[in-house]
C-alpha cells in the first residue's frame, strides 16, 4: 500500500463534495455553480458559489442549512435566480450577483422550479406540479391547509411516479413571473405534464416539451412546442413519434435544436440524437443520424444523483453549429456538430463530462467532470485549442488520504462473437503472490453504461480486499443502436452470457483472482440480473441484490412504468403472453438458489416496488435452503443508492461489504462455466 494512505470507507461519503450545474456569467468573467455536501447532522446541503474566471477567487453566495440549486444569471449579470426550499417548499429566489440576502420571488402553493430568464430580464418562466383545483396562488397558511384525504379516486394508469410520489390528480404547468411585481401569468393548462425549455432570443416564444396526446397513459411520446408568450396559437415541431427534450435556440431565433429519438416502437431502448428545426421552412433535420453514438451523458455513478441539468445543444454565435455532450464506450465528452452533420470531439478522454456552460463569443466553456479518482469538479476549456484549466478541487483533503486503484480496461469476446468492454479494479494493497476474491457488479437500466467515473461502492470493495469487475453487457448505451436494443425480449439470455463471459475472461487473465470466492451484486436491472444469475449457477458464493425485480408478471401492474416498460423490454404483457413474462422472471428459478443472498429495498420505491423483494425473500425463507437476509429502508425510493438519505446510503454500503466479508471465504472448488 502507498505509504500514509488508506482505502476508502463507507463513512467517507459524509465528507465528499461535488460540483454541478456550472453557469457562466453573460460577460464570461465568472461562473456560478452548485456544491453539494453532507452536513454534520447527516443532511444534504446545496450551496451556491461564484468563481472569478480572471483571478480565480471563490465566493460563497449562499450558506447554512439550505438546499439551493439551479443558479441562473439575469441577462445583465446583476442578479442570480435560484431554486430553494428555505421557506419550506421549492420556490424561486433572487440574489444580487455580488452577494447579500436572497429575496423570495414566488410563493406558489405547489412550489416552483426550473427557472428561465426572459431575454429582457423582466420575467422568469418556471414550472409547478399542481392538481386540477390548484393555481399559482400564494401558499396556504397552516390553518387553511386541507386535512389528509380519507379516500382517493384513481382514474388513470400513470398515477404514481418514483420522482414525484403519487400523482393521481397532478399535472405540471408553466407560468411566467414578473421580476419586479411578482405577478404570475399561467402559460399552460389541461391534464398534461409540461417542462420548461428555453426562451427565444427575441422574447416572443417559449420552447417547451410536453406529452399532450389524446391518451397519455398509452401514448408516451414527448413533443416540442413553441408557446407564444403574449398569447396565441402554439406551434408543434415534432410528430408524437418519440421523446424529445432540452430545446435550445439559435441566436437569431430562426432555428431550434433539441435532443431525443424518433421511433414509433422504441421509446426506451434507443439512442438519443441531436435534432434541428428550421422555423422558417419547418424542415426538421437529425444532425447525428449517421453517427451511431448516444447524445447526452449516460454514465452511472453513485456519488452524484442522476438527472443533473443538461443544457442540450448550445449554439455557436453564427448559428452554424452547436456543442453537446455524448457518451461512447464508457466515456462522455464535449462535442461540436455543424448543421451538415460534421462532428468533432472538443474534449474527451477516460472520464465523465456530466455538464457544461458555454460562452460562445469568447470560445470558452466550463465543464463538470468526474473520473475514477474525482467525484465532481469544474474545468475551464478553450474551445479552439481544447486546452483545460482546473477551477475546483473540492475533495483535495479527503482524496489525499486515500489509495484509489486505477481501473484496468478490458476488451473481450462474448456470445456470438460480440465485442464487449469493461473494467477491473485491483484490491487496495494488491500483492502478486496472493489470491483475492472478486465481485461482479451489474448496472441498472439496462440502457445506461458503466464508465470512467467515480464509484464509491467499487472503491469501498477494493479497499476491503476485493477485485471489482464491472462491464457493459448488451443492452448498455455507448456501443451503438444495435447493441442497446439487443437485450429486448431476451432478458436473462445473451446479456446473462455476456456477464458470465466477463467473469471467465477476468479469471483466466488474472491468476490472482480466487475463483472459489466470487460474488455478484447489482441494483434495479442489475438486481434482476443478480437474481437471475444465482438461479442459473452456483459459481458465486455470495450475492447482493437491491431495488430488484424478480417477477415480471407482478411488476407489470405495480411499477410506475411497468405496463409499458414490460411491453418494450420483455416484449410481453399478462393478457397476451403471460408465459413469456414468467419465462424471464428470476423467481421461476428460486428453487435452484443456494447462494447466500442479501436483499435490500426501499419501502417507497415506485419503480421496482418492494413487493418484488418481499416475494423473493419469502420464497427463499420458505425453502430454508440458502442463507438470506432482507433489509428494508423506510421512506426510500428507487434513488436509494444515488440521491437517497445519506445515512441510508452509508448503511447500504456497510451491509454490502459485511455480507461479502461473511460469505466470500475459502470453499470447495467450482469449475468455471
Amino acid at each position: 500500500m502507498v505509504q500514509n494512505k488508506r482505502g476508502i470507507t463507507a463513512e467517507d461519503f459524509y465528507r465528499m463534495r461535488y460540483t454541478s450545474d456550472p453557469q457562466l456569467s453573460p460577460d464570461g468573467k465568472a461562473v456560478a455553480y452548485v456544491q453539494t455536501m453532507v452536513d454534520d447532522d447527516r443532511s444534504y446541503r446545496n450551496h451556491l458559489f461564484i468563481q472569478s474566471m480572471e483571478d480565480r477567487t471563490v465566493t460563497a453566495l449562499t450558506e447554512g442549512a439550505v438546499r439551493d440549486t439551479s443558479p441562473r444569471w439575469s441577462p445583465d449579470g446583476s442578479q442570480i435566480c435560484f431554486v430553494s426550499k428555505r421557506s419550506g417548499t421549492s420556490q424561486i429566489w433572487l440574489i444580487d450577483a455580488k452577494g447579500g440576502e436572497p429575496k423570495q420571488l414566488t410563493r406558489c402553493k405547489t412550489g416552483a422550479a426550473n427557472p428561465v430568464w426572459s431575454p429582457d430580464g423582466k420575467h422568469i418562466a418556471f414550472s409547478s406540479m399542481m392538481t386540477a383545483d390548484d393555481s399559482f396562488e400564494e401558499l396556504e397558511s397552516e390553518e387553511k391547509k386541507e386535512a389528509p384525504k380519507k379516500a382517493i379516486v384513481v382514474n388513470r394508469m400513470k398515477y404514481k411516479s418514483d420522482d414525484f410520489g403519487y400523482v393521481y390528480d397532478t399535472t405540471k404547468h408553466i407560468a411566467v413571473v414578473h421580476v419586479e411585481t411578482g405577478e404570475i401569468t399561467p402559460l399552460t393548462k389541461g391534464d398534461y405534464l409540461h417542462t420548461v425549455g428555453a426562451w427565444s432570443p427575441d422574447g416572443q416564444w417559449l420552447a417547451i416539451t410536453a406529452n399532450r396526446v389524446e391518451n397519455t397513459d398509452t401514448q408516451h411520446s414527448v413533443d416540442v412546442y413553441l408557446v407564444p408568450v403574449g398569447g396565441g396559437e402554439w406551434k408543434k415541431l415534432t410528430r408524437s413519434m418519440g421523446t424529445f427534450f432540452f430545446p435550445s435556440w439559435s441566436a437569431d431565433s430562426k432555428k431550434l435544436s433539441y435532443m431525443g429519438s424518433e421511433s414509433p416502437t422504441q421509446l426506451i431502448a434507443t439512442q438519443k440524437k441531436l435534432w434541428v428545426t428550421d422555423l422558417e421552412s419547418g424542415i426538421q433535420t437529425c444532425l447525428t443520424a449517421d453517427w451511431d453514438v448516444q447524445v447526452g451523458d449516460s454514465t452511472i455513478g453513485d456519488v452524484r444523483s442522476p438527472g443533473h441539468p443538461n443544457p442540450g445543444g448550445v449554439w455557436t454565435t453564427d448559428g452554424a453549429g452547436m456543442y453537446f455532450i455524448a457518451s461512447e464506450r464508457g466515456n462522455s465528452g464535449l462535442y461540436h456538430a455543424t448543421l451538415n452533420g460534421e462532428i468533432t470531439q472538443i474534449v474527451g478522454g477516460p472520464r465523465n463530462i456530466y455538464g457544461f456552460s458555454l460562452h460562445a463569443e469568447q470560445n470558452k466553456a466550463v465543464i463538470a467532470v468526474s473520473d475514477p479518482f474525482t467525484p465532481g469538479d469544474l474545468y475551464e476549456v478553450d474551445l479552439l485549442t481544447g486546452e483545460e484549466v482546473r477551477l475546483t478541487d473540492v475533495n483535495r483533503e479527503l482524496l489525499a488520504e486515500l489509495e484509489l486503484p486505477e481501473p484496468i480496461e478490458l476488451e473481450y469476446e462474448g456470445q456470438d462473437g460480440w465485442k464487449l468492454h469493461g473494467w477491473l479494479l485491483k484490491p487496495v494493497g494488491h500483492k502478486a503472490d496472493q489470491k483475492y476474491p472478486m465481485v461482479l457488479q451489474i448496472h441498472g437500466g439496462p440502457h445506461s453504461m458503466y464508465g470512467n467515473t467515480f464509484f464509491h461502492e467499487f472503491q469501498l470493495l477494493a479497499a476491503n480486499g476485493y477485485a471489482v469487475l464491472y462491464t457493459n453487457p448488451r443492452g448498455s448505451l455507448g456501443y451503438g443502436e444495435k447493441f442497446v436494443q439487443a437485450c429486448c425480449g431476451d432478458y436473462g439470455g445473451n446479456d446473462y452470457l455476456d456477464l458470465m463471459s466477463a467473469v471467465k475472461y477476468a479469471c483466466e487473465r488474472f491468476d490472482w483472482i480466487d475463483t472459489d470466492r466470487l460474488g455478484v451484486a447489482g441494483g434495479s436491472y442489475g438486481g434482476f440480473m443478480t437474481n437471475w444469475i444465482v438461479g442459473q449457477t452456483k459459481l458465486f458464493k455470495a450475492a447482493v441484490t437491491d431495488r430488484s425485480i424478480c417477477n415480471w408478471l407482478s411488476f407489470y401492474g405495480v411499477s410506475d412504468i411497468g405496463y409499458y416498460f414490460s411491453a418494450e423490454e420483455i416484449q410481453a404483457n399478462p393478457f397476451d403472453n403471460p408465459e413469456k413474462l414468467w419465462q424471464h422472471s428470476p423467481i421461476r428459478h428460486v428453487a435452484n438458489i443456494e447462494t447466500p443472498l442479501l436483499i435490500m429495498h426501499g419501502e417507497q420505491d415506485h419503480r421496482c416496488p418492494i413487493e418484488q423483494a418481499e416475494q423473493l425473500y419469502i420464497a427463499l425463507q420458505h425453502q430454508g435452503k440458502a442463507p438470506v437476509s432482507f433489509i428494508r429502508f423506510p421512506g426510500a425510493s428507487h434513488e436509494l443508492s444515488r440521491s437517497g438519505d445519506p445515512v441510508q446510503r452509508v448503511l447500504r454500503l456497510q451491509y454490502t461489504a459485511e455480507w461479502f466479508d461473511t460469505y466470500l471465504h475459502q470453499t470447495e472448488k467450482v469449475v468455471m462455466e
